[in-house]
């Protein structure tokens, strides 16, 4: 399944996006193949094209999921947003599954369990209203086309998430490279990658959660991590 480039690469979106909206509208999969890296394409569970129950029940094997995507060897990966947590918590379980990672829009969040603003994200995701800024972008992921309001609030409502802790990342074999923007909400970062064995970081000045994918600098240090820059 790897080509002459190295390891397979799993890409991981974010929540309400998908796979085509992530990384092959933003031209990842093409630099990748200009790079000979084959890419392995997921859709999350209630997303893209893949399945989308609408029983909160369904989740909660959500990471089992992706990882019975990816083959026995170890394969680069990169993941934003939820993305980037289904990751490390794969790399925390399964550590000799993963070669490098690269993790972008997440940091100080992952720690954090603040029931009152899970329950305002969920709420503006069924509503589709909100008026802080922040959730008013989740409450617009629904409208995006091929989206469903109802998965996509039963995606969030999964029961027993894995929390990710300093204790689960210390697992962690792999190198992970953190791009984080420096007006992300995810932010501050120090902390993941305090957390985090061998982890490096890339600050993307002026950069957003929400323009993060498309960002020139986050492609430019995940290839460069992964050694997938185009020929």
């Amino acid at each position: 399944m790897s080509s002459e480039g190295g390891p397979p690469v799993l890409l991981l979106h974010g929540f309400g996006t998908s796979y085509q909206t992530t990384w092959e509208n933003s031209g990842w999969t093409s630099l990748l193949a200009d790079a000979g890296r084959d890419v392995i394409p997921v859709d999350l569970l209630g997303h893209g094209n893949a399945p989308r129950p609408t029983d909160p029940e369904a989740y909660q094997d959500l990471e089992g999921k992706v990882l019975s995507t990816i083959p026995e060897r170890p394969v680069d990966a990169i993941g934003f947003s939820m993305g980037a947590r289904v990751l490390l918590v794969l790399a925390s379980t399964c550590p000799a599954r993963f070669n490098r990672l690269v993790v972008a829009g997440v940091g100080r969040n992952l720690f954090e369990d603040d029931p009152a603003r899970s329950r305002a994200i969920i709420e503006a995701v069924r509503t589709g209203q909100a008026e802080d800024p922040e959730l008013s972008y989740f409450a617009r992921l629904p409208e995006s086309p091929g989206a469903d309001r109802e998965a996509l609030v039963a995606f969030l409502s999964r029961p027993d998430p894995p929390a990710v802790t300093e204790e689960s990342l210390a697992a962690v074999t792999a190198p992970v490279h953190v791009v984080l923007g420096d007006e992300d909400f995810a932010g501050p970062p120090d902390r993941l990658v305090a957390a985090l064995p061998n982890a490096t970081l890339t600050t993307l000045s002026g950069v957003d959660h929400f323009a993060t994918p498309e960002n020139f600098g986050f492609i430019d240090a995940a290839l460069e991590f992964i050694d997938a820059q185009p020929f």
